[in-house]
């Protein structure tokens, strides 16, 4: 089974300058996802895409490919994240004649991701055989649909199904079921789904590999990037 890891790394950076670069506990962001990627024996090719020539130029120090550049209209800050990996992967078919069975795609704004995840989910991938696998926590109480609060037009405060606030599930324990979110440590996802009516990176069947939250991290503005830098160092502790 042939299958690719793909790193998205724009250059542009609405709240943080120059984040797939800049220093992170020693190292340039980018540099933590594509180090833990290249470690995986389950990955044939580690390939990062970008629009940016110091970013290709970063990259490639640290082991990734970088075959080529975005064009900037898929850069965009209103770019969403299929079109990038879609033109990667139909580049990668034109240009090398290369096809992969499996994708996973590695977001750089977490460095605290282990190569352990992409394993595991690429297990998961290979045992399951879904159209993916995402890597998911479990959602704390307050953050589950179960005790959201939403603001009807009337002004009226409901639960988020709309139902009186009254008949709130008053212990989480008895919640009908459990709720994850997604937590982009991972995503292992067949080609195909790239190239459905609607492009999405999950298709119809999903299999969810829930993680410890301890590893979750999304890097965007100063305030997270400061509490990333405390996680990291708490976990190389805890690790050591």
């Amino acid at each position: 089974m042939k299958i690719i890891a793909i790193i998205p790394a724009r250059g542009g950076s609405l709240r943080i300058r120059d984040k797939n670069i800049k220093n992170f506990a020693g190292k340039p962001l980018i540099a933590w996802t594509i180090l833990e990627a290249k470690k995986s024996k389950l990955l044939n090719r580690v390939i990062v895409s970008t629009d940016s020539p110091v970013i290709a130029k970063i990259a490639k120090k640290y082991g990734a490919e970088v075959p080529f550049l975005l064009p900037n209209s898929l850069t965009q800050p209103s770019s969403s994240i299929e079109p990038v990996i879609k033109y990667t992967y139909e580049w990668l078919i034109k240009n090398k004649n290369y096809k992969a069975d499996a994708i996973v795609l590695l977001m750089p704004p977490n460095p605290l991701r282990k190569t352990v995840f992409i394993d595991e989910a690429i297990k998961i991938f290979k045992k399951k055989k879904p159209d993916s696998v995402v890597t998911v926590s479990e959602t704390p109480a307050n953050h589950t649909p179960y005790w959201t609060l939403i603001r009807q037009k009337s002004g009226k405060v409901t639960l988020f199904n709309g139902q009186n606030i009254k008949n709130i599930i008053r212990i989480s324990q008895n919640f009908p079921k459990k709720c994850y979110g997604r937590n982009d440590l991972v995503y292992v996802f067949k080609p195909k789904n790239l190239f459905e009516k609607n492009s999405n990176l999950y298709g119809d069947k999903v299999e969810l590999y829930i993680t410890n939250p301890l590893y979750e991290a999304d890097i965007n503005t100063p305030e997270e990037w400061l509490m990333t830098e405390v996680k990291f160092k708490m976990l190389k502790s805890k690790l050591r």
